[in-house]
């Protein structure tokens, strides 16, 4: 088993005000902590990856195809493969949350 534990997580800025963490990479999928500040914008990307996720704290307006769709806190969420999308913050909090992806993912699509 391994642990590990949020507050030894290395945060990565993939984005100016985006950054992301790997929490857990298996050999079928990957866990990322993600936190996106006030202001911040998720570039629009699609992926081959199935990304499934949950918002911890805070709210984002996610963009897919084109359409705005608010998560908030508890909110989950799930993109299917090749499904464009990104998201802003555009609250005065930063947004938090967990994302799965399958099959794992080492670097953000829109850096490729």
């Amino acid at each position: 088993m391994d642990h590990i534990e949020t507050a030894d997580v290395d945060l990565e800025e993939v984005a100016p005000g985006v950054y992301l963490g790997d929490l857990s990479t298996g050999e079928r999928a990957n866990m990322k902590y993600w936190r996106v500040e006030p202001g911040a914008t998720l570039p629009v990307h699609q992926h081959e990856h199935e990304q499934i996720g949950y918002v911890l704290r805070g709210r984002l307006t996610a963009i897919v195809d084109g359409t705005e769709v608010l998560l908030e806190e508890g909110d989950a969420y799930r993109f299917p493969s090749q499904e464009r999308h990104g998201a802003e913050n555009r609250s005065e909090a930063p947004a938090v949350g967990l994302g799965v992806l399958a099959p794992p993912r080492t670097d953000p699509d829109w850096r490729q």
